[in-house]
C-alpha cells in the first residue's frame, strides 16, 4: 500500500492516534476539528441525532478491487490493523486466506458491487455495525461523508461463521481467545 500511496501510512497513523485519544476519553473533535463537521453531518441522518463521537469507533479503511493475491497477503492485514485499520472494502477478495486474515485481525471485510463513490480523505460511516454483525450481512447501509453531505452506499459482507463474527466484534482473534478462556 505504501508504494501505491506513499501517504497511506501517515494518514492511518493519524487516524489511529484519534482512536486512541477517543478511548482515552479525549474529545476527538478538538483533536481533529474536521470531525466536528463530520459528526454534525452524521447527526442529520435518520436515527442519528444523538450520535456521540466518544461512542463511535474511528479507524482507517482500504479500498481495493481484489486484494489478497500478492506475496504480502500473510502480513498485509496485520500491518494494516497495527496502524489503525478497521475495515477493507473490496469488490471481491482474491483468496479466502487473506479474507480470514482480515477477520482474524479484527477488521471488517466489507464488499460492494457498485463502483466506489468515495475518495481518499472521505469519511465512511457505518451505523449499527455491531448489530449488523449479529444479523443479515447482505445489505449494510453506510454513508460517505464529505463537504457537509452524506451519500448513502450499500455494503455487504460475504458469509461469516458465528466464530468469525465474534472475532471481529472482539477486535481480533487474540482478544476472542482470551475472552473464551476467561483471561
Amino acid at each position: 500500500l505504501s508504494r501505491r500511496d506513499p501517504e497511506y501510512v501517515g494518514r492511518s497513523k493519524a487516524v489511529d492516534r484519534l482512536e486512541k485519544a477517543r478511548t482515552a476519553g479525549k474529545d476527538v473533535t478538538e483533536e481533529e476539528p474536521a470531525l466536528k463537521d463530520v459528526f454534525e453531518t452524521i447527526s442529520t441522518l435518520p436515527g442519528m441525532s444523538d450520535i456521540k463521537p466518544s461512542e463511535t469507533e474511528i479507524g482507517s479503511m482500504v479500498y481495493a478491487v481484489k486484494p489478497g493475491d500478492g506475496s504480502a497477503r500473510e502480513q498485509a492485514a496485520s500491518c494494516q490493523r497495527v496502524i489503525g485499520g478497521l475495515a477493507n472494502i473490496a469488490r471481491e477478495y482474491a483468496t479466502k486466506r487473506y479474507r480470514s486474515n482480515v477477520m482474524n485481525w479484527g477488521m471488517i471485510p466489507f464488499q460492494m458491487e457498485s463502483e466506489p463513490q468515495f475518495e481518499v480523505g472521505d469519511y465512511i460511516f457505518v451505523p449499527g455495525i455491531r448489530k449488523a454483525l449479529d444479523g443479515d450481512l447482505k445489505n449494510i447501509p453506510a454513508y460517505v461523508i464529505r463537504n457537509h453531505q452524506a451519500e448513502k452506499i450499500e455494503l455487504f459482507i460475504a458469509e461469516m461463521t458465528a466464530d468469525e463474527r465474534k472475532i471481529v466484534k472482539a477486535g481480533c482473534l487474540i482478544n476472542y481467545n482470551r475472552a473464551r478462556r476467561g483471561l
